[in-house]
C-alpha cells in the first residue's frame, strides 16, 4: 500500500513521522482494525496506536517512518527498552480500562517514505 504527500516538497523529520501515524491508521481501518486509542500516553511514554484486530485481539502498535535506509530499518529503531516501555504503558491502559484477560499483541508498523512513490507499509504482527 502506497500513498504520497500531496503538495509538500521538504518536509520535516517531526511531520513525516505524523504523516506516517496517520497513513498507519489508514492502513489498519482498511483492513478492519478498529482504532480506538492514537497517542496513548502514559508513564512519560506513549503507544501511537491502539485498536482491535478483526478478531477481537486487542493490538499495541508502535509505528516508525524512514525516509530510506541511511539510518537502517524502520523496525530495527524499536529498541529493547523502548519494547519494554510500551509493555509497561500497555499494562497500564489495560488495567485502567479492566481489560486483564484480553488477548493482546504488539505490532511494529514500519513506513519508509518516498518523494517519488510515497509511503510502504511493513507490517510486523506479533513483533515482541
Amino acid at each position: 500500500m502506497e500513498k504520497k504527500i500531496r503538495g509538500r516538497r521538504k518536509i520535516t523529520p517531526y511531520a513525516l513521522g505524523k504523516f506516517g501515524e496517520r497513513f498507519a491508521s489508514d492502513y489498519l481501518k482498511k483492513r478492519k482494525y478498529k482504532i480506538i486509542e492514537k497517542g496513548y500516553r502514559l508513564f512519560r511514554g506513549e503507544i501511537d496506536i491502539i485498536a482491535y484486530d478483526k478478531k477481537g485481539v486487542l493490538v499495541f502498535c508502535e509505528v516508525k517512518t524512514r525516509r530510506g535506509s541511511h539510518f537502517g530499518f524502520p523496525e530495527e529503531s524499536v529498541t529493547s527498552s523502548k519494547k519494554r516501555q510500551i509493555r509497561k504503558i500497555a499494562q497500564g491502559f489495560i488495567s485502567f480500562n479492566k481489560l486483564e484477560g484480553k488477548e493482546c499483541r504488539f505490532d511494529i508498523l514500519a513506513l519508509d517514505y518516498s518523494e517519488t512513490r510515497g509511503f510502504k507499509v511493513t507490517h510486523f504482527k506479533d513483533a515482541f
